[in-house]
C-alpha cells in the first residue's frame, strides 16, 4: 500500500491570510481569508460535518479510506474510532493577530466532551515577518475573578500584557500544553501539529466572527473556565517548551523539531536528501522543497515541493531519496496506548 497524494483544500476562516499556503501548494487563493489547510485530516471543525476533512484526487474522504481499512493505515491497535489517526496537522498562515484562547486537556475532554483527546498542540515556524511573536502562558499568576471580568469586558490588551511574548524565527518549535493561554501575531506562517480535535475556549471573541455564545464549546463559561490555567509560566518552564533544532539546515536524517515533552502527544521531524529508513507507521509528509521519492519495499512514490501525502502503516519502513526536503508528522510515541487513563504525564 502506497502513500496517498492529497490535493490542496484550503479552509475559509474569520481571519486574513493564506497567500503563503497557496504559494507553497501551487494554487491561486480564492479569497484573502483562506488562512488554514488541514493536512490528511480525518476530523472536522467543531460544529461542522465536513469542514477541514482531507479529500483525495478522486474525491474520496481520507476518513472513509482509513475507516474501511484501519489496520493498513495505523496498524493493529485502535484509537478513538475507526478513522482516528492520532494526530491533526495544519498549515496556518496568519495575516492578522489571532485571539487569546485556550484548549482543554484530556481529562476535561473526557468528562465534558466525551472524547479521549484534549488539544495540546505545537507550532513549527516556516516563515515570519520581522519582530513577530507568539504569546504563551501568563507571565504572572492571574486572579480568576479578574480574568472573568477582563473576558467579559473583552480586554484583549490586558490579557496580552499579562502573557509571555516570544519573538519567533523560522525553524523554531513551540509546544502549547492544553490549558495554556496563547495567541499568535499576524505575519507568521507555521505548521501546527496537535491532538485530533477542534476544541477551543475563546477568551477574546471580539476580534473574530464568533459570539460569546460560540466561545465556550456549548458548555458555558462557568463550566469551561476551570480548564484555563491561571498559573504563571516562568522562564524555565517556558524554555522547556521551545526548540531551536530546526533553525539549523536540515540534514540527511530524520531530526526531531519539537521539545521532548511533545513526544507523548505527537512528533514532528524534518529531513533532506538521502536518509536511512524510518519505522513503519502512519505519517503526514509535507514536501517543503525540492524533489525526490519516498521508498519502501512496497514501492516508490515520486514527490515534489508543495505536495502532501498520507503515508499508511502498510507502506512499511520507508526512506527519503533524491533532493527533497520534507516535514514528517506522526502520532505520539506509544500511541494509541497513551490514550488510556486521560492526560499523558
Amino acid at each position: 500500500m502506497k502513500p496517498v497524494l492529497l490535493p490542496p483544500r484550503p479552509v475559509q476562516h474569520f481571519y486574513r491570510g493564506g497567500d503563503r499556503i497557496a504559494a507553497l501548494r501551487g494554487i491561486e487563493p480564492e479569497t484573502d481569508r483562506q488562512p488554514e489547510e488541514w493536512l490528511a485530516s480525518t476530523v472536522s471543525r467543531f460544529g461542522s460535518d465536513d469542514i477541514g476533512l482531507a479529500v483525495t484526487d478522486d474525491g474520496a474522504y481520507l476518513r472513509d479510506l482509513v475507516g474501511a481499512d484501519r489496520a493498513a493505515w495505523v496498524g493493529a491497535r485502535g484509537g478513538r474510532d475507526a478513522a482516528d489517526l492520532g494526530i491533526l496537522v495544519k498549515l496556518l498562515d496568519a495575516r492578522q493577530r489571532l485571539p487569546v484562547h485556550v484548549h482543554p486537556d484530556r481529562g476535561f475532554a473526557a468528562s465534558h466532551l466525551d472524547c479521549p483527546y484534549g488539544k495540546t498542540e505545537a507550532w513549527y515556524v516556516l516563515e515570519t515577518e520581522d519582530h513577530c511573536a507568539v504569546h504563551l502562558g501568563w507571565n504572572r499568576p492571574v486572579d480568576r475573578d479578574e480574568l472573568d471580568r477582563r473576558r467579559e469586558a473583552q480586554d484583549g490588551e490586558w490579557m496580552l500584557a499579562h502573557m509571555n511574548r516570544i519573538v519567533v524565527r523560522p525553524g523554531m518549535g513551540v509546544l502549547v500544553p492544553a490549558g495554556t493561554v496563547h495567541a499568535i501575531d499576524g505575519g507568521i506562517f507555521l505548521a501546527e501539529v496537535q491532538e485530533p480535535t477542534d476544541f477551543s475556549i475563546l477568551l477574546e471573541w471580539s476580534v473574530t466572527t464568533s459570539t460569546c455564545e460560540e466561545s465556550h464549546l456549548d458548555l458555558g463559561f462557568d463550566a469551561v473556565m476551570p480548564a484555563v490555567s491561571t498559573d504563571a509560566l516562568d522562564a524555565a518552564a517556558l524554555d522547556a517548551l521551545i526548540s531551536t533544532a530546526g533553525t539549523a539546515p536540515a540534514e540527511a536524517g530524520f531530526r526531531s523539531l519539537l521539545p521532548s515533552a511533545a513526544d507523548p502527544y505527537f512528533r514532528l521531524f524534518d529531513a533532506a536528501g538521502e536518509t536511512a529508513p524510518r519505522e513503519a507507521g502512519f505519517a503526514v509528509v509535507l514536501v517543503s522543497d525540492g524533489a525526490g521519492a519516498l521508498v519502501s519495499e512496497a514501492g516508490s512514490v515520486d514527490v515534489e515541493r508543495g505536495q502532501v501525502y498520507a503515508v499508511p502503516h502498510a507502506f512499511g519502513a520507508w526512506r527519503l531519496t533524491g533532493a527533497a526536503e520534507v516535514l514528517v508528522a506522526a502520532p505520539g510515541a506509544g500511541w494509541p496506548m497513551t490514550l488510556r487513563g486521560g492526560d499523558v504525564r
